[in-house]
Parts: C-alpha cells; sequence; structure tokens
C-alpha cells in the first residue's frame, strides 16, 4: 500500500512490516502490512493476507486481556488496520520465554549460561521448560538489531526507572500466564513472546501486538513430551520456520549475506502457516477479506471520524 495522508496528520513511520500514522499527535493508525521480516531485514517478497492475520489475532489477544492492563487499542475499522492511543514507548521489548528455543537456545548451546541476566541452569536440551517463565528483555532499535539487555542495566542506563520496571515485570508474567492459557484451550503451547509498553501521563500502556506469529512462538501439545524424550523437532506454529529456511540457506541478516530466493511454493507455504496459526489460535475459520487501498482509507477516515469529533 502506498502512503496515505489524514486529516491532522502529524507524523508517518514505516516499519520493518506496518506503517504508522499519527493523527493529532494523540493518536495512530496502525496498518499491517503484507510484509515480513526476519533477522531485522525486511524479505524481498510479500505473504498474502499476513496482514490481516496479524492485526486480527493481536486485536482478539488485546481484548482477550484488557482486565489485566490497559492497552492502545480502540478500533480496529479494516482488516489489517488498528487505530488507537499514541504512547510515549519505552525503549525495550519486554521478551519472555516459557522454553529454551530459538535465540535463548542458540545463546544456551553456545556455552554461555547467562542471558539478560538471567542464570539458566545446566543439563537443558532444546525446548526443554524453564522452571518457570523468565524475562530477557531488548533494547528497541529503529534501525539494525535490538540487543540483549538485563534488567540491571535497564536501570542503570536510564532506559526505565524501578517503579516503573516492576510494573513492566508484573504485566509481563501476567500477559504471558493468559496467553498460555489461550493457547492450551487450544491445544497450543505458548512458548515466548514479546510485550511493547509506553506511557500516557502516569499510566503504563500495553502497545503493539500480542501473541502473533510475528512476536511469539507456538508448539502443538500434543505429542510435545514424546518428541523431547526422542530429542525431535517440535511440532510448531510461529515465524521461526522461516528463520531457519534463511538459517539453512546461509542468511541470517549479516553483512554480505544474500537473501535466498523465495519461490511461490515458499510464499503459499508461508501463508497457509500464517492461517493455520490463526484458525488454531482464535479457534474460527479465518475469512480472507481483501479491500482496495480507497477501501480500507475511507474505512480508516470514517472511524477516525468518531476520534477526532
Amino acid at each position: 500500500m502506498k502512503s496515505l495522508q489524514f486529516p491532522k496528520q502529524t507524523n508517518f513511520y514505516r516499519g520493518k512490516v506496518r506503517d504508522v500514522y499519527t493523527i493529532a499527535g494523540k493518536w495512530l493508525v496502525m496498518i499491517a502490512s503484507d510484509r515480513i521480516s526476519a533477522f531485522d531485514v525486511i524479505l524481498p517478497r510479500t505473504i498474502p493476507y499476513k496482514g490481516q492475520v496479524l492485526n486480527q489475532i493481536a486485536a482478539y489477544m488485546l481484548k482477550a486481556t484488557q482486565d489485566i492492563c490497559p492497552n492502545w487499542l480502540t478500533d480496529v475499522p479494516a482488516p489489517n488496520v488498528a487505530i488507537g492511543k499514541q504512547c510515549i514507548p519505552f525503549r525495550v521489548e519486554m521478551v519472555v520465554r516459557g522454553n529454551l528455543t530459538g535465540h535463548a537456545w542458540r545463546t544456551y548451546s553456545s556455552g554461555k549460561r547467562i542471558l539478560c541476566g538471567e542464570t539458566l541452569a545446566e543439563g537443558l536440551k532444546e525446548n526443554d521448560f524453564f522452571p518457570t517463565p523468565i524475562i530477557t528483555p531488548s533494547t528497541k532499535a529503529d534501525v539494525g538489531h535490538d540487543e540483549d539487555i538485563s534488567k540491571k542495566e535497564i536501570i542503570e542506563r536510564g532506559l526505565v526507572n524501578e517503579k516503573d520496571y516492576e510494573v513492566l515485570e508484573k504485566y509481563t508474567l501476567a500477559l504471558f500466564a493468559r496467553g498460555k492459557e489461550i493457547a492450551a484451550k487450544r491445544g497450543l503451547i505458548l512458548v515466548d513472546t514479546k510485550y511493547e509498553f509506553g506511557k500516557i501521563g502516569d499510566t503504563i500502556y500495553l502497545m503493539d501486538e500480542i501473541h502473533t506469529p510475528d512476536s511469539s512462538r507456538y508448539f502443538y501439545a500434543d505429542g510435545f513430551d514424546e518428541r523431547q524424550q526422542k530429542n525431535e523437532k517440535q511440532k510448531q506454529l510461529s515465524k521461526e520456520f522461516v528463520r531457519e529456511w534463511l538459517i539453512e540457506n546461509n542468511f541470517m541478516g549479516k553483512e554480505n549475506q544474500t537473501v535466498p530466493e523465495m519461490n511461490d511454493e515458499w510464499i503459499t507455504t508461508i501463508s497457509n502457516r500464517y492461517i493455520e496459526l490463526y484458525e488454531k489460535v482464535i479457534g474460527e475459520k479465518f475469512i480472507p477479506q481483501t479491500l482496495t487501498d480507497e477501501e480500507t482509507y475511507q474505512r480508516i477516515l470514517f472511524a477516525l471520524g468518531n476520534h477526532l469529533d
């Protein structure tokens, strides 16, 4: 979608996968594109219906967790569009992990036993559960790679004060527990995820998307223990399979590496995996909706009319 222009628009930002418009210095219009990124690189081809999947899962999950903490979302005027409050974001992402998977496993298998200030036990296998979920924050980079950071470093560098960080920790663990509860009802394990928070005045709000395949990793619960005992790969629903494919094809976003060719069959596979996760997590059939740019624009304008009155 090309860049749009809205009444009282004060800013525009194109992220890796979202176009974000600031309205009247108070509201955000967030359009989830079909772009896909991995290792902080936007891949060269788009994934059909990915934006709709992410937006609708996020809206569902924000509604399902609004009793835990306030969140930014106020309206979903189109399948891939969310409107909500503009917050002043904290410059950290609250990553929470229930299992030794992905980046945590890559760190662990390299021989390191401390991740973001958290000490990891000896003798763990890939995908094993931690005794209790751990928070492994990262810095929120506008450009380039996010970086691991500890609670101690966050407070020392003034990224978040100690009082606010205690609230972020409390919200993060409660949101993760709710996410795991929702997933368990669908036969899934919420393995890890990340949350972003911001403030309006003295109030902390949950921002952005939550519990989507871009921000989270899910395993199928059925057969999990057997696969662990046999040292088999876990059956999962997440974007990790895209990262694994890239790694197998010698791409991890490093200098002088080239993104491997993404053929039509692979694009269809990725799209189907996103749709599968939607149907599994939400428990409803995915209904693809294709709107023209003009139809999307008019829906946003109508919704903004209610916000700007």
